[in-house]
C-alpha cells in the first residue's frame, strides 16, 4: 500500500519524505489556505517545490466546477510537472473532464467520492486514482472502510487499472482498516502515519534493552 501524505506544509512533506515511506502528495485549495499561500501564481509555483521534494505522485486540485475550465485549469496543472496528477471532483463535468484528460494521457484522481456508482464512472472514464472520503463517511454514521473494500472488490471483478486512494483519514486505526480492506493507496496528515510506529510494549521493551545495557557496560 502506498503512502501519501495530505498536506500543503513543506517541513511536514520533508519529515514524511526523510522517513523513507512516502509515496507521494495530494493537497487541494484548503490545505493551501491554511499555510497562507494565495494567489495562483503562487499556488502553482507552491505544487513545483512539492514536486521537487518528494519522488511520487503530487495531487494538484482544479477550482473550477465547469468542464470547460477544469480542461483549462487541469492542463495546466498538468505541464508543471511530470509528477502532477490532476484533482477533479466526482460531477457530471467531472466525469467529461476525466475522459478529456485520460484520452490527452494526463492522469487523473477523481475525488470527492462517497458511493461504489460514484467510483465505477470514474474507473470508466479512466481515472487513475479514486478519492472515498472514510472519514466524512464515518462522520454521519456510515461506514467508510466498507466503502473502501467495496470499491477495492468491484474494480478486481471488472480488471479496472483505477487505484482506490482512501482519503479523509483521521487515524492511524483507519490506516491499518485500510490496508485491510485492500487500498492502494491512503493519503493521511503526517500525525497518523507516524502513529504506527507507537506501541507501549515497543517503548518498554527498549527501555529494558537499554537498562540491561547499562547493567553490563556501566
Amino acid at each position: 500500500m502506498k503512502f501519501f501524505i495530505d498536506t500543503a506544509n513543506l517541513a511536514q512533506i520533508k519529515e514524511a519524505q526523510a522517513l523513507g515511506v512516502l509515496d507521494g502528495v495530494t493537497t487541494n485549495p484548503s490545505l493551501m489556505a491554511k499555510e497562507g499561500i494565495k494567489g495562483q501564481e503562487n499556488i502553482l509555483n507552491h505544487y513545483k517545490t512539492i514536486c521537487e521534494i518528494v519522488d511520487g505522485d503530487v495531487s494538484a486540485e482544479v477550482i473550477a466546477t465547469d468542464y470547460e475550465n477544469m480542461v483549462k485549469e487541469g492542463e495546466i496543472l498538468a505541464a508543471l510537472h511530470p509528477q502532477i496528477v490532476v484533482k477533479v471532483p466526482i460531477t457530471k463535468d467531472g466525469i467529461k473532464a476525466i475522459k478529456y484528460f485520460t484520452n490527452k494521457g494526463i492522469r487523473t484522481n477523481c475525488t470527492l467520492v462517497f458511493s461504489v456508482g460514484q467510483a465505477l464512472l470514474a474507473a470508466k472514464a479512466g481515472a487513475s486514482y479514486v478519492s472515498p472520503f472514510v472519514g466524512r463517511l464515518d462522520d454521519i454514521a456510515s461506514d467508510g472502510i466498507e466503502l473502501v473494500a467495496q470499491i477495492v472488490e468491484m474494480y478486481g471483478f471488472y480488471g479496472y487499472d483505477t487505484e482506490v486512494l482512501a482519503a479523509s483519514i483521521r487515524s492511524t486505526q483507519h490506516i491499518i482498516q485500510c490496508a485491510q480492506a485492500g487500498a492502494d493507496v491512503i493519503t493521511s496528515p503526517l500525525e497518523p502515519i507516524l502513529g504506527l510506529l507507537k506501541h507501549p510494549l515497543t517503548d518498554s521493551g527498549l527501555e529494558k534493552f537499554l537498562a540491561d545495557y547499562k547493567k553490563v557496560n556501566g
